[in-house]
């Protein structure tokens, strides 16, 4: 019975891949997502942030969760039974299309928030200006190319903790907020919607707030769209002020862009998720957005969600328990106190925990000038340059920035993206998928519901 129903859910999985992709140019649109003041906006209404963290395997699988249909067809009725909005993906194949998942994604209300990097191209900690060059930006131009088209594509972020708890580490802040700088400047230059671009720090209480001082001062070519840090200080049971939250929302009450948590779920103790009530109550929501929890799949450091095991999944304690806090939980109403109107901040001092004496910041390096009116062509996947990634491939920048250098200079074609549904769903008929996909999940869940266990 076992192989039967495991034929039939392959089988099943398989059709539903295969109609999906073939209805991708068709896409059901969701509405796309900007920054209003402090807060995120879907449309008119303040839109909060309210997902999980999604790279199955963890960063040593070092793959694509987006790129993998069947895998995308087994969670998302997971998804949908957490009742979330938004998944953050860490690391995506950029040389391949998108369409059958994010489609599905959409369908289904979801949004993406994704990661740049990967671990072959990215920021050196410990070097950053060797590693600020050509081959890194192309990578990072042909990922937004391969997702900006897609209406559920919420926020970029330029780097993920790479600025952590030494002190040393954070001379590495004048080139992620310059990739910052160039990401922007290559969405607008190439005509796509202004996608949000910003940062996710590490809780280091040390250089927390300095981070997001220098992320939104100075020109506004270089200031990031929104601030997000990984926080996990409420350990279950805690409370809106012992966990130090209050502290948190009271030091971040005049900062001028959306906050959001990038990764959250204290697992030190069993994880009941009651600071989900905190984060979307009224003591929040005027100055957080939301929150990703940290994490759908269990890996080794015994965070997840769910464990897959091939094609089942196997619903964990936590799974329930956040399923209840969201269910406990409405999202909030109105438009949260947010704050329509704020000011660059100040750029922090330099201190014995902050090393940069001032906002300047490396000119994008020559070899990379070209992206910005020819765009970045077909990207080199996760394992380009035959594996020797972006790192040490040369052609630094040997410049410092003019400011306002970053401002976008002509409006170019959005042509060379690798998505092709997404976009073209927002100029035509469309034909949503939401029943479709909804019908897929009543027969899954019906004819093998066996491989989806609960504890």
């Amino acid at each position: 019975m076992k192989g039967f129903t495991s034929t039939l859910a392959s089988s099943l999985a398989l059709g539903a891949s295969t109609a999906l992709a073939s209805l991708a140019p068709r896409a059901s649109s969701v509405p796309t997502v900007s920054v209003k003041g402090n807060a995120f906006f879907a449309a008119n209404d303040r839109f909060y942030i309210r997902g999980i963290d999604y790279q199955p395997g963890g960063s040593s699988k070092n793959a694509d969760p987006i790129a993998d249909a069947t895998g995308c067809q087994r969670d998302i009725p997971e998804f949908t039974k957490l009742g979330i909005n938004a998944v953050r993906v860490y690391s995506v194949d950029n040389s391949v299309n998108h369409d059958t998942c994010m489609n599905a994604l959409a369908a289904a209300g979801i949004y993406l928030i994704l990661d740049v990097n990967s671990p072959l191209y990215s920021i050196n900690r410990q070097d950053p200006a060797p590693s600020y060059n050509p081959t890194y930006l192309q990578s990072v131009f042909a990922t937004i190319d391969a997702f900006a088209n897609y209406p559920n594509t919420l926020a970029f972020f330029s780097g993920n903790e790479v600025i952590n708890e030494t002190t040393a580490s954070t001379i590495t802040a004048p080139y992620v907020k310059a990739v910052t700088r160039d990401m922007k400047q290559y969405i607008g230059n190439r005509g796509y919607r202004q996608i949000p671009v910003g940062y996710s720090a590490a809780d280091v209480t040390s250089n927390r707030y300095e981070t997001a001082e220098f992320m939104n001062c100075g020109p506004d070519d270089e200031r990031s769209d929104f601030f997000a840090f990984n926080d996990y200080s409420w350990c279950d049971p805690s409370s809106y002020t012992i966990s130090g939250w209050d502290k948190k929302v009271e030091l971040f009450s005049n900062y001028s862009l959306p906050i959001f948590l990038s990764e959250y779920g204290c697992n030190t103790n069993e994880r009941k998720f009651e600071e989900v009530s905190a984060l979307y109550g009224p003591q929040m929501t005027p100055v957080y957005s939301g929150g990703l929890v940290y994490e759908y799949t269990m890996e080794e450091n015994k965070f997840g969600l769910v464990q897959l095991s091939g094609g089942s999944v196997t619903e964990l304690a936590d799974f329930t328990a956040l399923q209840s806090a969201y269910a406990n939980t409405p999202m909030p109403s109105g438009d949260g106190g947010y704050k329509p109107n704020g000011q660059a901040s100040n750029c922090p001092a330099q201190s014995s925990t902050w090393l940069p004496g001032t906002d300047t910041l490396p000119a994008i390096p020559d070899g990379a000038v070209q992206y910005m009116s020819q765009g970045a062509g077909k990207g080199p996947g996760l394992k380009g340059n035959n594996g020797a990634g972006s790192q040490n491939a040369g052609g630094a920048s040997t410049a410092t920035a003019t400011p306002g250098s970053g401002a976008v200079t002509a409006t170019g074609s959005a042509a060379s993206s690798t998505s092709k549904g997404a976009a073209s769903s927002l100029h035509g008929p469309e034909l949503s998928l939401g029943p479709f996909v909804c019908g897929l999940v009543v027969i899954l869940s019906s004819m093998v519901g066996a491989s989806f266990q609960l504890l």
